[in-house]
């Protein structure tokens, strides 16, 4: 069980941007501020943060307010300010090559063209710290991913999107009540379990 976490949640800030795909990370932070009964101030002008307890954890949740691409400035800002392990930092993005409802959960691993993660890692210079991706795809072939992030989702998406939202914060409190090796056993599955399973 973890007894802290630093959640980084990836996306863009401001209303323009609020419902669209590249913003799952800002979601599932907003959910988790909800569950926690966390409240969202501003230490920096880099991010939001909100600090609190989530599953019996000592919680830091991190919004970047650098855009997506620029995430890693961020983190760094936030490293400046206080001292945080990579075994504790979480971070949540979005992912166009899983469909909507499905979720991948790792330790570590490369950015997987995602220019957020790629952020992170040349401005921590390390890659070893776990990721949870959140499916928004498929992609459509004639879209360039570019526009597809940045497109609001579609009004009959949007009970999947919730859906995909509350599977990720359980996730999020397997990780940090059972570890990550059971969170990834029960959620990198292909389709979400339904609930009579």
């Amino acid at each position: 069980m973890l007894t802290r976490i630093v959640l980084v949640g990836l996306g863009n800030p401001g209303e323009r941007y609020r419902l669209t795909r590249h913003n799952m990370g800002f979601m599932l932070l907003d959910h988790c501020a909800r569950e926690g009964g966390m409240k969202w101030s501003q230490p920096a002008r880099e991010y939001h943060q909100a600090r609190g307890r989530l599953h019996g954890a000592d919680a830091v949740l991190l919004k970047p307010k650098t855009y997506v691409n620029l995430s890693g400035h961020a983190l760094r800002a936030f490293g400046e300010r206080e001292i945080f392990s990579m075994e504790d930092m979480l971070v949540v993005c979005d992912d166009f090559n899983l469909p909507l409802g499905m979720m991948r959960l790792r330790r570590s691993g490369r950015d997987g063209g995602h220019n957020g993660l790629a952020s992170i890692i040349e401005e921590l210079g390390i890659n070893a710290f776990p990721r949870l991706r959140i499916g928004i795809g498929p992609l459509p072939a004639d879209v360039d991913p570019a526009d597809f992030v940045l497109d609001r989702f579609e009004e009959g998406e949007l009970d999947r999107v919730s859906s995909s939202v509350h599977r990720a914060a359980a996730c999020v409190e397997a990780a940090i009540t059972r570890g990550i090796d059971e969170a990834m056993a029960e959620f990198n599955t292909r389709e979400p379990r339904s609930e009579t399973d």
